[in-house]
């Protein structure tokens, strides 16, 4: 976990570090001399903010860790945070609305960087008939929807190998922003009961494309593979950790018993 308390120089050296980075191939990266990244990480040097900017850029910092070391140099932070209703980001959202309807009947998510589900299609709501009502109440974490014992959890078929997928995407996420709430959260849902793992599980994936998100709600076992999508060289905060996770029938039953549940449901309706 990254000390924000540190002069710049530190958190430069915490992130190199973090990204398994000597000082000579940060240099070498950012095309200045090892031993003016010395001084820099040491205090003996001053980055200019430009130089803060470009070292983060090779770092592969995210945008809100960078407001941080502009901060911790003494300078304003220059990238913004708005949320999705503020009138600047209306293009942004109506760009997600459009991808959300369009999903449709299959299910898609908007998450914010700690899986918070900030807008969903709301497609297919069978799939959470069984689910605790606490967990439904804003704002929904689909961490934690989908692991929870009295989330989906009990109808993943295979829970096993979901889980994993879902926990080795928020160790890379821990691991790439040293979020404190993201570490939290791991340590919160990888407490929750594990199915056993099954001899020859894995080798059970040889004919997927993807890890699949199988599912069973009434009578219909459901199976999907998930697409996530961000937006391009984000300049705002909150849009550059927006994540659009996008589901798709795995099989040909899957995308008969979709099209039937939402023919189900458009009549309700």
């Amino acid at each position: 976990m990254l000390n924000r308390t540190q002069p710049v120089g530190g958190l430069l050296r915490e992130w190199r570090q973090r990204r398994r980075l000597s000082q000579l191939d940060l240099a070498c990266d950012a095309g200045i001399s090892t031993r003016h990244l010395s001084f820099v990480e040491t205090g003996r040097a001053h980055p200019s903010r430009d130089m803060l900017l470009h070292l983060s850029e090779q770092l592969d910092v995210p945008v809100r860790e960078r407001n941080v070391l502009l901060v911790a140099a003494g300078y304003a932070p220059i990238f913004p945070e708005r949320p999705l209703a503020d009138p600047a980001m209306a293009a942004a959202r109506a760009a997600i609305d459009l991808v959300l309807e369009r999903q449709k009947p299959y299910p898609a998510l908007a998450l914010d960087r700690h899986w918070g589900i900030v807008a969903s299609n709301a497609a297919l709501p069978e799939l959470y008939d069984n689910v605790a009502p606490d967990l439904l109440a804003p704002p929904v974490n689909a961490m934690r929807l989908s692991l929870h014992p009295h989330g989906l959890a009990p109808q993943i078929l295979n829970l096993a190998e979901w889980r994993a997928h879902l926990l080795h995407r928020l160790r890379h996420q821990v691991e790439l922003t040293a979020d404190r709430a993201l570490i939290d959260l791991l340590r919160e849902v990888s407490a929750y009961p594990a199915p056993a793992e099954k001899p020859g599980q894995v080798a059970g994936l040889e004919h997927d494309i993807a890890v699949p998100f199988k599912i069973k709600t009434g009578g219909d076992v459901l199976s999907f593979f998930s697409m996530t999508t961000v937006f391009g060289t984000p300049v705002d905060v909150m849009l550059s950790e927006l994540a659009l996770e996008l589901f798709f029938a795995a099989d040909d039953e899957t995308a008969v018993s979709v099209q039937r549940m939402a023919a189900r449901a458009g009549a309700a309706n």
